[in-house]
């Protein structure tokens, strides 16, 4: 068991009351092959997830449509009654259709339905956090996100939410959200080598807004794979966890929520928290996503 407490030391969110370890858990992967049906070892998700939160973590990340309902009901199996202090971020606005896809599921009976989903599975009253999933698979798409938005602001007024956040959006989409409701965190596609956010991170950081990037070793190409290759076995450790150490070293507004079915891996992720990477290092590594963000 990992038994490194700080996990890349802590984060509070503006205008709340919660403050959590910057490295937490994304639960996706406790679902079966393509995030569909259950998975292969029940025994070993329950593990993993018992597991993360001896070890520190206070944040998982999850949804209803992982599975789908699959994830929720393995996190409600393995840590209910849930621990003082553990935030459960949850997200809507997909559902998964017979053949596996991802469609939206943005209207107002869609979003309501998953919503009480999601309280249902996890067992809770209330939650602490939903995203908001629009825009593409991997990114933001033009449009408003104002009517979606404020059904679930609607149902925050009525307590069902404590907080709300963003999955897929621009910087536009954030300013247009910000008039319907405080928005506590941003879920977008980054990572070393993908950079398109570098200037909207460093926005929300001055506004005390977390940003949780997701597929932190996404999309890169064979030349950048070999530079993080290099740079990891000059630490005996692993690319992911160089890629983990590079995000937590990137900004202090910086959640990560990398994911897993294995402890073994599970613990490979959260000692990342405690790698240090040299300035030359950390500059190499700056040098693989050079002017993405730019």
């Amino acid at each position: 068991m990992t038994t490194e407490s700080n996990l890349g030391g802590s984060f509070s969110f503006a205008g709340t009351s919660m403050t959590v370890k910057r490295m937490g858990y994304g639960a996706m992967q406790l679902a079966g092959p393509g995030v569909w049906g259950p998975p292969r070892d029940v025994d070993e998700a329950v593990a993993v997830l018992r597991e993360a939160v001896a070890s520190g973590v206070d944040h998982i990340d999850t949804s209803d449509f992982y599975g789908p309902h699959v994830t929720n009901q393995i996190i409600k199996q393995a840590l209910h009654p849930y621990a003082d202090g553990l935030v459960i971020v949850t997200k809507v606005g997909a559902r998964r259709g017979a053949d596996k896809s991802w469609p939206h599921a943005l209207s107002r009976q869609e979003l309501i339905d998953a919503v009480h989903d999601n309280l249902r599975n996890l067992g809770l009253d209330v939650l602490e956090v939903v995203n908001l999933r629009v825009g593409g698979f991997m990114g933001p798409t033009d449009g408003s996100i104002e009517e979606p938005l404020t059904v679930l602001a609607e149902l925050k007024s009525q307590g069902l939410i404590r907080h709300l956040g963003l999955s897929n959006i621009s910087p536009a989409q954030l300013a247009e959200g910000q008039k319907i409701s405080e928005i506590v965190g941003v879920q977008n596609f980054y990572n070393v080598a993908n950079r398109g956010d570098d200037g909207f991170i460093d926005e929300l950081a001055k506004q005390g807004i977390a940003y949780v990037p997701f597929f932190p070793l996404g999309g890169f190409t064979p030349l950048q794979s070999s530079e993080l290759d290099a740079a990891a076995a000059s630490l005996g450790v692993t690319p992911m966890q160089v890629a983990l150490a590079w995000l937590l070293h990137r900004s202090p507004n910086m959640l990560l929520i990398p994911g897993t079915s294995s402890r073994g891996h599970l613990r490979e992720n959260l000692s990342a928290a405690s790698l240090k990477l040299s300035p030359e290092m950390i500059a190499g590594l700056d040098a693989i996503g050079a002017g993405a963000g730019k």
